[in-house]
C-alpha cells in the first residue's frame, strides 16, 4: 500500500514527487512512467528555455508560478551543479505595427514584476548584431538549461527520500476500493491511497480513469524545429523572439542558443495527428478521431484560420518557414538550416473552442490531475510540484506523521 502515487515522470509529476517526499518524509510514494526513461515527452523535447514570465495574465498560475520558479530553478540548479546560463533575451519588433504590442508586453512584464528594459534598435544590435527591427525589449532574468538533467536530478533525490520509481509502467485502469485507488498497470496492480496525475498528453484519460471531469481535451500540437549549422552559429548570441500574437496561444518562430550552444530555430505549430506524433507521418486513429469529432477543435481551427494555414505552409515549405525566420536575421539562408526534433505540446482546449490559458489542476476524490501543463511548465516545476502538496488534503492517517 502507497501512500501517493505519481502518474508520470516528466518534469511536473518528478518535481510533485520530490516535494511530497519533502512534505511527508514518512510516507511510501509511488512514481510510474510509461516510457523507459525520465522526461521522455514534453520535458525532453523542449528547447530548454527558463522563461521570465513576462508573457503571463497578471495574477494567473502561469504568470505567478513562472516568476517564481524562474528563481527557484535556477537556485535548484546551483545548488546540484546543473549547467545554466541566465543569458537573457530580446523581444523584437520587426515593423511598425507591432510597437504598440510590444509596448503592452513591457507592461505586462512591468505588472508581473519582472525586470524587463525597453531598448533601441541600436541597443539591440549591441546584443544581437544581426537583429533587424524597429523596437525592443530587453528581459533580463530568461536563461538555458537542460531539463532532462533536471529531471535525473529529481528522480535521484526523490531515490534519496525513499521513493520508488518504476519505469516502463503503464496505468491501464483505475478502480476505487474503499478509500483506496487500484492502479491496474501492464506490470501489475498497485494500491494507494492518493493519486496524482500528471500525465501530460495523456492526462485527461487518466482523469477520466479516476473518474474525474476536466471539462477539456488535450489536443496536441506538434512543434517544428531548425537547427543553425555550425558555421552560422554566430548568428544568435542569446534568445531572439518576435512580438506574438496576443490571440494566439504560441509565441511565433524564434531563435534560441541551448545550453550546449546549438542554435534552435522555431517552432511552428501544426495538429499533431497522434498524441505523441513527433513525426509528419505519425498517425493513431483514436487520437485523430478524438481530434476531429471534438467540436472545440473546430470552433478553434474556424477562430485561428488564417493563423493555422500560415503554421501549416511553414510545416511544408522550408523557405516559408526561413521567411519567418529572416523578418528576425536577415542573412539567415535554407543552407544555413537542418531539420532537427520536433516536440508535442499537450494543449487543453474546452467544447466551446477555448484554449486553456493557465494551468489546470482539478481536484478529484483522493486524487489531484493535472490537465493543463504546457510551457512554462518545465520553469515552473518547482513551484507546480509545492502547490500540488499543498492542495492535497492531509489524509487522516498521515496527521500522526506529522503532527
Amino acid at each position: 500500500m502507497y501512500d501517493f502515487a505519481v502518474i508520470g515522470g516528466g518534469i511536473v509529476g518528478l518535481s510533485t514527487a520530490m516535494n511530497l517526499g519533502i512534505k511527508y518524509p514518512d510516507t511510501k510514494i509511488l512514481v510510474l512512467e510509461k516510457e523507459s526513461e525520465w522526461a521522455f515527452h514534453q520535458t525532453g523535447n523542449n528547447s530548454g528555455v527558463i522563461h521570465s514570465g513576462v508573457y503571463y495574465k497578471p495574477g494567473s498560475f502561469k504568470a505567478q508560478f513562472c516568476r517564481d520558479g524562474s528563481r527557484s530553478m535556477v537556485e535548484f540548479c546551483q545548488e546540484h551543479n546543473i549547467e545554466h546560463d541566465i543569458c537573457g533575451k530580446v523581444i523584437v519588433a520587426t515593423e511598425p505595427a507591432e510597437i504598440p504590442r510590444l509596448e503592452k508586453l513591457y507592461q505586462r512584464g512591468l505588472e508581473n514584476g519582472i525586470e524587463v528594459k525597453r531598448i533601441s534598435p541600436e541597443e539591440v544590435k549591441e546584443i544581437e548584431p544581426h537583429v533587424k527591427c524597429v523596437a525592443g525589449i530587453r528581459v533580463f532574468s530568461t536563461g538555458i538549461v537542460n531539463y532532462k538533467q533536471v529531471c535525473l536530478k529529481y528522480a535521484e533525490l526523490i531515490a534519496k527520500q525513499g521513493g520508488e520509481l518504476l519505469l516502463n509502467t503503464k496505468v491501464l485502469q483505475i478502480r476505487q476500493s474503499g478509500n483506496h485507488q487500484i492502479l491496474e498497470t501492464n506490470v501489475g496492480s498497485f494500491e494507494s491511497r492518493f493519486i496524482i496525475n500528471c500525465a501530460g498528453l495523456h492526462s485527461d484519460r487518466i482523469a477520466r480513469l479516476g473518474k474525474a471531469n476536466p471539462k477539456a481535451k488535450i489536443v496536441p500540437f506538434r512543434g517544428e524545429y531548425y537547427e543553425l549549422t555550425r558555421e552560422k552559429r554566430y548568428l544568435v548570441k542569446t534568445l531572439i523572439y518576435p512580438v506574438p500574437n496576443p490571440d494566439f496561444p504560441f509565441l511565433g518562430v524564434h531563435f534560441t542558443r541551448m545550453i550546449d550552444n546549438s542554435v534552435h530555430a522555431g517552432p511552428n505549430a501544426v495538429l499533431s495527428l497522434k498524441r505523441e506524433g513527433y513525426k509528419k507521418t505519425d498517425f493513431d486513429l483514436k487520437d485523430f478521431a478524438e481530434v476531429m469529432t471534438y467540436p472545440g477543435f473546430w470552433k478553434l481551427a474556424a477562430k485561428h484560420y488564417d493563423e493555422g494555414i500560415q503554421e501549416i505552409i511553414r510545416s511544408f515549405s522550408k523557405a516559408a518557414f526561413v521567411r519567418s525566420l529572416q523578418k528576425l536575421i536577415p542573412e539567415v539562408q535554407a543552407a544555413d538550416l537542418v531539420p532537427t526534433h520536433a516536440g508535442v505540446r499537450a494543449q487543453a482546449l474546452m467544447n466551446d473552442g477555448a484554449l486553456v490559458d493557465d494551468f489546470l489542476i482539478i481536484q478529484g476524490e483522493n486524487s489531484v490531475h493535472v490537465c493543463n501543463a504546457p510551457s512554462p511548465a518545465a520553469t515552473s516545476s518547482l513551484e507546480i510540484g509545492k502547490a500540488i502538496v499543498n492542495k492535497i488534503p492531509q489524509p487522516a492517517h498521515l496527521k500522526s506523521l506529522v503532527a
